[in-house]
């Protein structure tokens, strides 16, 4: 499905980012691992080893200077970027009345500018080529408070929700699509804690019509096929995979 492709993927060395790398890999599609963690080096080789295509990259989201070096390094490899998903995020649960000034700014670095960043580089190649498809993963969160304490949370996937709107309206005449992707709660190191609490987990639980966390390659599943043509009457979407999460 997606041969010969070309696709970066940010956050790729853990948890759902690296279900996402190994799909694609597995769909035919070069990988381009980034990620703050080496041990994106390690699932590059993995991958290689298992007769997939992956390269790894360090990459601060955060950085102007780290992504226009590592988007200079796969162009001048592979001669464009087919993809991006921008995948790369981290989680505060605070109330607002206490949550620190930092973690509002380190929320918004990395979920919301981390996204514009990785766009904003991706999109002259892509424009130069005359398409390609952007996913940027949000999450019920940019729909719904889904739990307490997730108010600046909840900002920054709104905030990659419509921001996704926005550019699928500027960049769709160079045959760019741009399409959000909004998992529910996913078993991964990110809801660990959650899963360890009983109470917790039966709060999540009770909202999900399928009873049960979704598994990362079950998102992967839904990515592949948005960066893929059978999608290509696809932009501005906002595609939930949720086990019916907000249908209650």
């Amino acid at each position: 499905m997606l041969n010969d492709k070309v696709i970066l993927v940010t956050g790729g060395a853990n948890g759902m980012g690296e279900a996402h790398c190994r799909l694609l890999a597995a769909e035919g599609a070069q990988v381009i691992i980034t990620d703050v963690s080496d041990r994106g080096e390690t699932l590059a080789t993995q991958i290689t080893s298992d007769s997939g295509k992956a390269r790894f990259h360090r990459l601060d989201v955060t950085s102007l200077k780290h992504w226009k070096h590592v988007v200079g390094a796969v162009i001048d490899e592979f001669g464009k970027i087919d993809g991006l998903v921008n995948n790369a995020g981290i989680l505060v649960r605070e109330p607002a009345e206490t949550l620190a000034e930092e973690d509002w700014d380190r929320l918004f670095e990395i979920n919301v500018k981390g996204t514009f960043l990785g766009c904003q580089a991706v999109l002259p190649a892509m424009q130069r080529a005359g398409a390609g498809s952007i996913v940027n993963i949000s999450s019920i969160s940019g729909f719904v408070a889904n739990m307490p304490g997730m108010s600046a949370y909840c900002a920054t996937k709104g905030a990659i929700r419509l921001f996704t709107k926005g550019l699928a309206v500027d960049y769709a005449k160079y045959g760019i699509r741009v399409n959000s992707l909004h998992p529910g709660t996913i078993s991964t190191p990110m809801t660990a804690d959650f899963e360890s609490d009983p109470e917790k987990l039966n709060l999540l639980l009770g909202t999900t019509i399928m009873r049960r966390l979704g598994q990362p390659n079950e998102i992967s599943e839904v990515l592949a096929f948005l960066l893929s043509e059978k999608a290509s009457f696809m932009t501005g979407s906002e595609v939930t995979a949720d086990g019916g999460f907000t249908a209650v």
